[in-house]
């Protein structure tokens, strides 16, 4: 059978690379999605591979993003992640992609879709996943999203020019409530495992948070090493469920996410490169769709940002002490260091997130049609 072909355009947002469709170009019916997905990414490949896709591998360079109309008042459109799994035949709507959500803004003025004047945009991106908005905050050169800049993204090579992202009142993405559990720390039974301290927090996406030193780790372990370690990450995926049961979720490739985190020290990025444990506040590592991810997951990072504003947290334990609810916070992740921030509240110890923001680069790679086998389509 021939090939359909769907325009589309390849696209990096932050860390992460993804297929970006006009949700126009898609069939109406949504059922129909996960057949085109799957064969744009090239999965399920039994290799890890995904050659016979755009899919790249690892988890951040197997994603679609969708964008259409806005179906919400405080937005200009809406945008629709889907997380392709890469060895299953899986696609996951549970969760928002932060890295990917940098690039929804720059693909709708690029594309049109949302007429901007002067040099600088604002475009609010209703994220159909969490039901949250994220205000795009970035420079246009003749109107187009600008892409020459000064800002180095640690895991990407070169500079780029700055997406300053908020999320919006990030709390409950998930499961409606910032600390589901009401709960700044579960004890958490672990079939298999026993127990273990978690703090389960809900900003941007759910995360499950444990010390690094629980698991019998220093928290800077460099990614490959920690995959190979089975016996971990099968408990770190146990860990996982019991954290989605506790929160009421429904457990998915995806979400909840789960992170341990450690205290500033000295380590080493992929690159080769070194920091001090005084440039950082705080040594966190996320899985991701199974493996631990090269840089951060960035939904991940805002909601570990959050959680180490909240006093009694694993992570606010781990993390540098301040008294700054609103102040920056710099993470040490396999790549480099990533820098947050949360604006917080705490009324009668009842934590809330106004706000989380972090600055991402973004560059559309290219753009055209991506082919899709004709069988993947009527199947």
């Amino acid at each position: 059978m021939k090939q359909v072909k769907i325009p589309a355009a390849f696209i990096r947002g932050g860390t992460s690379n993804a297929i970006v469709f006009h949700e126009k170009d898609l069939p109406a019916d949504r059922a129909q999605w996960d057949a085109i997905f799957l064969a744009a990414i090239g999965s399920p490949d039994p290799n890890g591979r995904q050659l016979n896709g755009m899919g790249g591998g690892i988890s951040s360079l197997s994603k679609v993003c969708v964008v259409g109309p806005s179906t919400h008042p405080d937005a200009d459109i809406d945008y629709t992640f889907a997380q392709v799994a890469v060895r299953d035949a899986a696609v996951d709507y549970a969760g928002n992609c932060g890295n990917m959500s940098s690039a929804m803004g720059p693909f709708a003025v690029d594309e049109g879709v949302i007429t901007v004047s002067g040099e600088e945009a604002l475009v609010r991106v209703h994220n159909t996943n969490t039901k949250k908005i994220i205000h795009a905050r970035f420079s246009v050169d003749e109107g187009y999203a600008a892409v020459d800049g000064v800002l180095e993204l640690p895991g990407v090579a070169g500079t780029g020019s700055p997406v300053r992202m908020e999320f919006v009142q990030p709390g409950g993405a998930g499961t409606g409530t910032l600390l589901p559990t009401g709960n700044v720390i579960d004890r958490l039974d672990v079939d298999g495992y026993g127990t273990i301290d978690a703090s389960l927090v809900d900003a941007a996406n759910p995360g499950v948070f444990v010390a690094a030193a629980d698991l019998g780790l220093e928290g800077r372990e460099m990614p490959a090493d920690l995959d190979a370690n089975e016996a971990l990450m099968a408990q770190l995926q146990a860990i996982r469920k019991a954290g989605a049961a506790a929160m009421g979720l429904k457990f998915s490739p995806a979400l909840p996410m789960i992170g341990f985190v450690a205290p500033p020290m000295d380590a080493e990025f992929l690159s080769g490169e070194r920091v001090a444990a005084d440039d950082a506040d705080l040594v966190g590592r996320m899985v991701s769709m199974g493996n631990i991810h090269r840089a951060l997951p960035l939904t991940g990072t805002l909601c570990m940002t959050v959680a180490a504003r909240i006093e009694g947290t694993v992570v606010h334990r781990a993390a540098r002490d301040t008294t700054d609810l609103n102040g920056e916070l710099r993470i040490v992740q396999p790549s480099g260091v990533i820098v947050c921030a949360a604006e917080m509240r705490n009324e009668d110890g009842h934590w809330h997130a106004e706000k989380a923001a972090v600055m991402r680069t973004q560059r559309r790679l290219f753009d055209g049609f991506v082919y899709i086998p004709a069988s993947a389509v009527a199947a």
